[in-house]
């Protein structure tokens, strides 16, 4: 009789442990649906909106004036590639040189400071780099640029590409600094040609991964770039962006513009969504050894 009485407790016990589990799971899986639920409410309505006014003019045609409708967004395209371009040439750089130093040089006190630093500007708000970069290249010449737009987009990769590098970096095995430098090799060449180059994979990734994140801020280049509708062949001069006339074309009032305000948002998303598809597949099974 004892030995029944334990044996039916160790099966209401398991029985409830098992109810327990369910029901975490079943939370676990409501809160992640919630979470991702916006995600999906946001490609519904802009695939809603945008994919039917998405057509070859879009990628082709310049805008067309005030209150005609037709028309795309191809120097915007154009631009965003170039600020893109511009801001990689800006932050990559930097941010990579950052990271070697705070992997590979740097004191404990140093590094701890330096780290707190661009984690406190990874998270500034977007519209303040704009208006740095506005004080320190628009005020001074006296004109928005795509230089100004490009540097704003640039400081803000350097924290994250900083930061990316450097876990990188430590992810590195000890053993390939001991063996290189046992041999005789120079520190700075054991870092350039077997750390970095070990590394590479998971830096691109970072570098990526922040180029997506800029790709579709409009605050900085509201105080920088400006925005124009005609093709830009001066970069000392305003140039256009697709999140700047995304913008323009939302708050306007006119219907065809509001049309091809939700086929450029789409073709940003698309944009960005490449950019994440590929960082996915360059870090896929990325492994040092």
């Amino acid at each position: 009789m004892a030995a029944s009485s334990l044996d039916q407790l160790e099966t209401t016990r398991h029985a409830w442990r098992k109810f327990k589990s369910r029901a975490m799971s079943g939370v676990l899986f409501a809160a992640s649906a919630l979470a991702i639920t916006p995600l999906f409410l946001v490609l519904y309505f802009l695939i809603k909106e945008g994919a039917s006014s998405v057509d070859w003019n879009l990628f082709t045609q310049l805008p067309k004036p005030t209150g005609e409708s037709g028309g795309g967004m191809a120097n915007a395209i154009v631009g965003s590639l170039t600020l893109l371009a511009m801001a990689t040439a800006v932050g990559v750089p930097i941010g990579v040189l950052g990271g070697v130093y705070l992997a590979e040089y740097g004191s404990d006190r140093v590094n701890y400071w330096v780290r707190f630093a661009a984690d406190v500007l990874n998270g500034i708000p977007s519209i303040v780099w704009g208006m740095v970069a506005y004080i320190l290249l628009v005020v001074p010449f006296k004109s928005f640029s795509a230089y100004a737009g490009g540097v704003a987009l640039g400081m803000m990769m350097i924290p994250l590409v900083m930061r990316t590098t450097e876990e990188m970096l430590l992810l590195v095995p000890q053993g390939y600094r001991e063996a290189a430098l046992a041999l005789g090799i120079a520190r700075w060449k054991v870092i350039t040609r077997i750390v970095l180059r070990t590394a590479l994979k998971g830096i691109v990734t970072g570098v990526l991964v922040a180029l997506a994140r800029i790709a579709g801020e409009t605050a900085p280049l509201l105080f920088t770039a400006l925005g124009n509708n005609f093709w830009n062949h001066n970069l000392a001069e305003p140039i256009s962006a697709v999140p700047l006339q995304i913008f323009a074309y939302a708050i306007s009032p006119y219907e065809d513009w509001h049309r091809q305000a939700w086929a450029g948002a789409l073709v940003l998303l698309g944009m960005i969504f490449l950019l994440n598809l590929f960082v996915r597949l360059i870090s896929r099974d990325r492994k040092f050894s």
